[in-house]
């Protein structure tokens, strides 16, 4: 049994410190949410008052934080003070890479071992302990942290270097958004000229126009029972979210000079299905917006 310390239990948060609990560790936890420590709690584990007293005696921190300031402060002010000699730290936030590797450098000049470990999955591979992870860090500092990572998830992918996990993260998302509002186009398309919604599915499937935004989170109800548009668009990933990866993406490529002009093109569609109302929503849902209602 290791004693860790979750701050942030969040929709993400929570199901992944739960399935900690479930594999027998302690988990100290914090969120400045009463009902998530509740329910914590009810879970079997411990609520803290503060990130600080979760950090004391704590063995190893995770954290999952909504951005780079709620990250860099949090370490900063109640991580980097109360953790003993050697705690191990593992963030599965996603950031953006140069906070992300800035805070890493920070605990390497501290001595403390650190992995940014973002994930993908949604709150259902949360829940079912069979998320993505993407993890940037040192080989060592890697392989401590499969135990734990193995327990939340089912696809650990050591990317590289401190910072490389959250490159990985919003690589793979920008592709995710971009392929959402292709495969809605489509169907929104189809509509329009009396093409039957399976027909598509059942030739797009199976043909060059596959992709995962089409066969396991297709936009429209119907040919994927689990996906949000069957039931109303309910947020397995939020557009919120999808635009805060996007953002992050055209940040990085300001960064790199790298050029991304449909990345662009994605964050600026998704900024504008936000700013009308839609951020609750699925990502998925930018399907109703293209089709007109």
């Amino acid at each position: 049994m290791t004693t860790i310390a979750f701050i942030g239990l969040g929709n993400m948060g929570l199901p992944m410190a739960k399935n900690l609990l479930g594999a027998g560790h302690a988990v100290r936890g914090f969120d400045l949410s009463s009902e998530s420590l509740e329910k914590l709690t009810a879970a079997g584990g411990t609520a803290a008052a503060s990130a600080a007293e979760a950090v004391s005696g704590a063995e190893v921190v995770v954290t999952m934080l909504p951005a780079g300031k709620h990250v860099r402060a949090v370490y900063e002010e109640s991580v980097f003070p109360n953790a003993a000699p050697g705690t191990f730290f593992i963030d599965c936030s996603t950031i953006d890479v140069d906070t992300s590797r800035a805070v890493a450098a920070d605990a390497a000049a501290k001595g403390f071992p650190m992995l940014d470990a973002p994930v993908s999955g949604g709150t259902g591979g949360a829940e079912a302990g069979t998320l993505t992870f993407m993890v940037g860090g040192d080989d060592a500092a890697f392989e401590r942290a499969s135990p734990f990572l193995n327990v939340m998830g089912a696809t650990i992918v050591h990317a590289g270097g401190s910072g490389s996990g959250q490159a990985a993260k919003i690589c793979n998302n920008m592709v995710l958004g971009i392929s959402m509002i292709a495969v809605s186009e489509a169907f929104a398309l189809a509509d329009k000229l009396g093409l039957d919604r399976q027909k598509l599915f059942d030739i797009s499937s199976k043909s060059s126009g596959q992709c995962w935004a089409m066969t396991s989170y297709c936009p429209v109800p119907g040919p994927v029972p689990t996906s949000p548009a069957n039931r109303e668009y309910q947020a397995g990933f939020s557009a919120a979210m999808m635009l805060k990866d996007l953002d992050l993406a055209q940040q990085a490529a300001e960064s790199a000079k790298a050029t991304t002009p449909m990345g662009k093109k994605a964050a600026e569609f998704y900024g504008n299905f936000v700013s009308e109302g839609n951020g609750a929503l699925d990502f998925s849902a930018v399907f109703k917006k293209l089709r007109g209602n």
